[in-house]
């Protein structure tokens, strides 16, 4: 074998892979980016984020038509072509692909080694294509596919997951989504919202059972007005195909019949392949083990985005190579702190969170703060027709250490309180923020008044005012 040597391989062509590769490209090292499909990107450019909420914003228009008679507009029932909204999901992914060519990186210097396989041959050597690459460094981001579990006739059933959903040529009259996590509830309510009748079988005993019971409460009525059945606390026992008809039956004895089975029951990392053990990499259920400098145990080799298991989001991943980068190419040790990093559930109302809600805060034994504010008292919440939902606020020695978000635009509001959390700020910081006036965001501020005011208002302050006007002119 030729023993070709690089100052980093980068495995996987998704974000983190990426933009990892691409810095170190531009800053002159011997990279190779190795990537085992026929484009670039990764899975939430192809079969996630980008799809997905194409997807919903189509979804989101046909029901604004459906109830457009709550503007004062004529109300009308769209004929839903799944298939040119579909086209229309290729389309756009295209466009965002152009920036994903591979010729780009290949003009900054980078090897780029597309529908190629990459096996680790020894802790710093990896084969492919025949040849053995050494590399003076090691990025894994070769990210998770959907998980399918062994549910007896499952897979000998036409079930479909994220990476079919979108090349349906037909809209399923009745759909059973199996497992209501983001993704599930996002393709759920979509399909709803586009004309299918949609089940969601969920084995855990509520929706979103990591979070506040009050926020899950919430967004789960939302679902329900919509016309979605949610089904917790049971599981798929097993899966019958019958012509074009699948039966799910159900623990509790139930037989729920649909024409398209979607699973959404979770995500596996995309790691059988590597020969892990012979770099001396461990791993867990989750997938590859590594450090706050995303070091893994074979301290040459680094991973990042999904295939860690950790927060599998999109911009965790990014967040990661820029950790992996400042560590392997400038040798700063840098750490991971996933303490503020945002994450949203693309519904509606949108589900958003960051930091520590109130759940979590009191299992860690803190003296905590709760404040929320209702959306339905926001006067551009009332004027848009979307005043459901409420924004809570978790502050610890009047600190905003966490914050939940159920409501319109959830996922931009966000990212204010993200930044709270950051940069440990009081909640007389976001009140003294101006916020502009009609908008959504000014719910963060009311939150945050909503706290200041009793003690802003209190006996003691009462008095102290009553005491300090008697002494100005």
């Amino acid at each position: 074998m030729k023993d070709e040597k690089r100052d980093l391989i980068v495995i996987g062509g998704g974000v983190g892979g990426l933009v990892t590769a691409s810095v170190a490209g531009q800053l002159g090292l011997k990279v190779t980016m190795i990537e085992r499909g026929r484009r670039l990107g990764g899975d939430c450019l192809h079969y996630g984020c980008v799809p997905s909420k194409t997807l919903i914003h189509s979804a989101k228009l046909a029901h604004s038509m459906r109830n457009a008679a709550r503007f004062g507009l004529p109300g009308f029932d769209p004929r839903v072509d799944i298939a040119a909204i579909n086209l229309r999901i290729r389309d756009v992914v295209a466009q965002i692909q152009q920036h994903d060519d591979p010729e780009r990186f290949r003009g900054y210097g980078i090897d780029v080694r597309m529908n190629a396989s990459a096996r680790f041959a020894g802790p710093q050597e990896i084969e492919i294509d025949g040849a053995r690459l050494h590399g003076r460094r090691i990025l894994i981001a070769t990210g998770s596919r959907p998980a399918v579990p062994g549910i007896p006739g499952l897979k000998d059933s036409s079930f479909i997951t994220n990476e079919d959903a979108y090349t349906l040529n037909e809209l399923p009259d009745r759909l059973v989504v199996l497992g209501a996590g983001p993704i599930g509830l996002e393709l759920a309510q979509a399909f709803a919202r586009l004309g299918s009748q949609v089940t969601v079988i969920e084995a855990q005993a509520r929706l979103l059972p990591n979070e506040d019971p009050d926020i899950a409460d919430a967004l789960g009525r939302c679902l329900r007005d919509e016309g979605i059945v949610l089904h917790t606390g049971i599981s798929a026992e097993r899966v019958r195909s019958h012509d074009d008809r699948t039966t799910v039956r159900c623990s509790d004895g139930r037989d729920f019949e649909c024409d398209r089975l979607l699973v959404a029951v979770g995500r596996r990392p995309n790691i059988e392949d590597l020969n892990l053990e012979g770099a001396g990499i461990e791993v867990s259920p989750k997938g590859i083990i590594v450090d706050q400098r995303m070091r893994t145990s074979n301290k040459r080799v680094y991973a990042c985005g999904d295939v860690t298991g950790i927060m599998p989001f999109t911009h965790v991943a990014e967040y990661q190579a820029g950790v992996v980068i400042g560590n392997a190419l400038f040798g700063v040790p840098r750490k991971a702190n996933y303490q503020a990093i945002p994450w949203v559930i693309f519904t509606d109302p949108e589900f958003a969170r960051v930091g520590s809600n109130e759940t979590q805060a009191r299992g860690a034994g803190l003296s905590i703060d709760i404040t929320q504010f209702e959306f339905r008292n926001v006067d551009r919440a009332k004027a848009e027709g979307a005043t459901t939902g409420f924004v809570k606020l978790t502050l610890h020695k009047g600190k905003v250490i966490g914050a939940s978000i159920v409501g319109p635009n959830a996922g931009e509001l966000v990212h204010e309180l993200a930044l709270a959390v950051a940069k440990k700020l009081k909640a007389g910081d976001l009140s003294n923020v101006v916020h502009a006036y009609p908008t959504l965001a000014e719910i963060n501020r009311r939150a945050a008044n909503a706290y200041l005011a009793p003690r802003l208002f209190s006996p003691v302050a009462k008095k102290l005012v009553a005491l300090v006007s008697r002494w100005i002119p």
